[in-house]
């Protein structure tokens, strides 16, 4: 008697345990996330930020990669991310078109109380500027700079009227190590 009462309890746990949803498996640890990959300088410069570099003798800015490259002797010495004009496509042609100018320029003279910081202006427009508006019948309009940022919540956005805009602490970098009359080139 006693076999039967325990017979109809046994199948009852071990229909109960077939209905009952099973516990997930402890997940084996996660391993160790692989160190970061430490890119060969030739691929990939200093950020800005953390360069030791000294005086550079020119400045390449890739709009598309939104990059300012500081450079000597051609070679890639640090860089610093930009935002640039609300229009970054195409080169500037006129006043107000909020686009970035394309081209080859000097950085001529500095204004260490701009209202974004400090600035540090470029040449535009050069003779090859001057000549697409005149051809346009449009003024090309100026005052383009390097300059730093207001309000960090700018930082990696394209906002300004056709400047080239940087954090503060990269502005201060730019700023010292970048004498006027240095050539800029800034690329599509």
């Amino acid at each position: 008697m006693a076999g039967r009462t325990i017979g109809p309890l046994v199948a009852a746990l071990v229909l109960f345990a077939a209905c009952a949803p099973i516990p997930p498996a402890e997940a084996p640890p996660a391993p160790p996330a692989p160190p970061a990959p430490v890119a060969a300088p030739e691929e990939e410069p200093l950020r800005l930020a953390h360069a030791d570099i000294g005086t550079v003798d020119s400045i390449l800015v890739d709009k598309g990669a939104r990059r300012l490259y500081l450079m000597r002797a051609g070679a890639v010495l640090a860089w610093a991310p930009v935002g640039l004009g609300r229009e970054p496509v195409g080169a500037k042609l006129r006043q107000g078109d909020l686009r970035t100018p394309e081209g080859d320029y000097v950085l001529d003279w500095r204004n260490p109380v701009s209202r974004f910081y400090r600035s540090i202006h470029i040449s535009y427009p050069n003779a090859a500027d001057l000549e697409r508006a005149f051809a346009h019948g449009v003024n090309p309009g100026g005052a383009i700079f390097i300059h730093g940022t207001p309000d960090r919540m700018l930082l990696g956005r394209d906002w300004t009227t056709g400047c080239i805009a940087v954090s503060n602490p990269d502005m201060d970098l730019i700023w010292q190590l970048v004498p006027d009359g240095t050539p800029i080139t800034i690329r599509p």
